[in-house]
């Protein structure tokens, strides 16, 4: 019998993510005879509401349309999680898959584990095992809550596997490597063709810093914002930064002093295959982002992270990212004084194979190979 999949997806890291899981499954779907296909439908929550967080992905990465979008964004958690696991509940109801597969650590994640372990449908959950050990992190207990509901945990790098080990999982625990790793490798030659962004934006490579900032520990404590962006400011740096709608809405009424003659460059939120030649042709990137941690690390690109951990232990211990938090002092001192590590970064992360083992692994447990 075919294998069926409900996947949920709502924010950018897990576009990226499901695209080439969604790919790979596409060409599995190529080699195999009717019976044995893979049916994917996948349920996207809303959560991340612009076009260009949401849309634009879905047009540049070649993911298949959502089936059924639930438009859910701008509650609080308890309000956000809450309606997502009622609509997915009615989707799994309505499509009894043999698998619920989830991405990453946000609140649809949560929501779809929780909606399908009570429903006594098996879960798949992509980049298991990460650990902040932070636990004022609303990511950090969705990780942790969907790591014990699920059946089959993709891991991204052993340390992950090792964390799991630490909780008492070790069933279903595969280290995979990263999908994102997979994702640089498809787009990246992509995004050097078809992306016009620098010159758009004027930009020589490695002339200019990139910044990105959105996580609550940031955007909801005005003195951590208003450290970043002095920091910004008084670095004297051309200093390109993305604006999430969470931070633009936390940016208004925040009085930075010399902010509009700086180098600093505000504009809207831009598509992944700009991003990526963004981040590619940097100097350093500063980022709060877990995902753009590693893209950083995937060109061998300097990082500073703009939090006081980090789950991307792998980059820091190879010495291509640097732990600043909300520190005005050290995010500066790393600006002017973090060069590139003489080593290239290590291959922790997998070979770029990692959605192919996914959808091997689904299968297996399926009972077709």
């Amino acid at each position: 019998m075919p294998l069926k999949l409900v996947a949920v997806i709502g924010a950018r890291p897990q576009f990226i993510k499901a695209a080439v899981v969604s790919r790979q499954i596409s060409k599995y779907n190529q080699s195999v005879s009717a019976s044995d296909l893979i049916s994917e439908f996948i349920i996207h929550t809303g959560q991340h509401y612009d076009a260009n967080m949401s849309d634009i992905f879905f047009e540049q990465m070649g993911i298949p349309r959502p089936d059924k979008y639930l438009g859910i964004h701008q509650l609080t958690h308890g309000a956000m999680t809450g309606r997502m696991m009622e609509e997915i509940e009615k989707v799994l109801l309505a499509k009894k898959p043999d698998w619920l597969l989830v991405y990453g650590d946000t609140n649809s994640t949560l929501a779809g584990a929780l909606a399908a372990v009570k429903l006594h449908i098996p879960v798949a959950h992509v980049e298991a095992g990460l650990r902040s050990f932070n636990r004022e992190m609303p990511e950090e207990h969705n990780r942790v809550l969907t790591d014990h509901c699920a059946d089959m945990l993709f891991c991204p790098t052993q340390t992950a596997v090792d964390n799991l080990k630490q909780e008492g999982l070790v069933e279903g625990v595969h280290w995979v490597g990263d999908t994102m790793f997979d994702a640089i490798l498809q787009f990246a030659g992509i995004a050097a063709r078809r992306s016009t962004i620098l010159a758009d934006l004027a930009l020589q490579p490695k002339e200019y810093l990139l910044a990105t900032v959105h996580r609550p520990y940031n955007t909801d404590v005005p003195e951590n914002l208003r450290n970043i962006l002095s920091a910004f400011v008084e670095s004297g740096e051309r200093v390109i930064f993305p604006v999430h709608p969470r931070t633009c809405n936390r940016m208004k009424g925040l009085d930075i002093p010399g902010l509009e003659r700086s180098g600093v460059r505000l504009i809207e939120p831009v598509g992944y295959l700009d991003m990526l030649l963004l981040e590619k042709n940097a100097r350093i990137i500063l980022t709060d982002s877990g995902g753009i941690q590693k893209e950083a690390f995937f060109f061998a690109v300097p990082c500073l992270t703009l939090r006081p951990e980090t789950e991307w232990v792998e980059t820091v211990q190879a010495g291509w990212n640097r732990v600043v938090g909300a520190d005005k002092a050290l995010i500066l001192e790393g600006i002017h004084s973090f060069t590139e590590p003489s080593e290239a970064p290590p291959q922790v992360f997998g070979s770029g194979q990692s959605a192919a083992q996914i959808v091997a692994k689904l299968v297996r447990h399926h009972g077709y190979l």
